[in-house]
């Protein structure tokens, strides 16, 4: 039964691991936004990057944002940034939910062919992505660190992060 028990445990910690670790290097993406603007992954060399893949409809995505703002708000002079790719079904939702929330870092709205081209590419790099919110933390050589899905609080994030930093 012992040997059950631990064969048990680790089997846990195995597939928590598996889940929450990731290593590899961010892709190279860059697209341009609705107003013309041009944003890219060398936009943020240097930078601890925190990436979320969400949407509005999504209540734990919901819960995890007021915490990026506040993330964002708090450690922005330290190097972190926070960035969104919104999975939501259509543009207004996102837009006018970001504005009502006050975000104070970049969400994309990624249901677009080149949204959606960058997501793939993040996907090549981390697998697919299966349940959102999943969120990464890149490191400033742009190498993806942690891959989280579901909700997680600042806290979980900043044990993560505040190293990098």
């Amino acid at each position: 039964m012992r040997t059950f028990v631990l064969a048990s445990i680790g089997l846990a910690a195995l597939l928590s691991s598996c889940q929450s670790q990731q290593t590899g290097r961010r892709p190279d993406w860059s697209l341009a936004l609705p107003d013309g603007r041009k944003v890219s992954a060398a936009d943020f060399d240097g930078k601890v990057l925190i990436v979320d893949f969400w949407a509005t409809w999504c209540p734990p995505c919901r819960k995890e944002v007021p915490g990026f703002i506040q993330l964002q708000k708090q450690y922005a002079d330290k190097g972190l940034v926070v960035l969104g790719f919104s999975m939501d079904k259509d543009p207004q939702t996102h837009d006018r939910w970001i504005k009502e929330q006050g975000l104070n870092y970049l969400s994309i709205y990624a249901n677009t062919d080149a949204g959606q081209a960058v997501v793939d590419q993040f996907q090549k790099v981390i697998g697919e992505i299966s349940g959102i919110p999943t969120t990464l933390v890149i490191d400033r050589k742009g190498q993806i660190v942690f891959k989280h899905v579901g909700y997680a609080s600042p806290e979980d994030f900043e044990k993560v992060f505040k190293p990098l930093l």
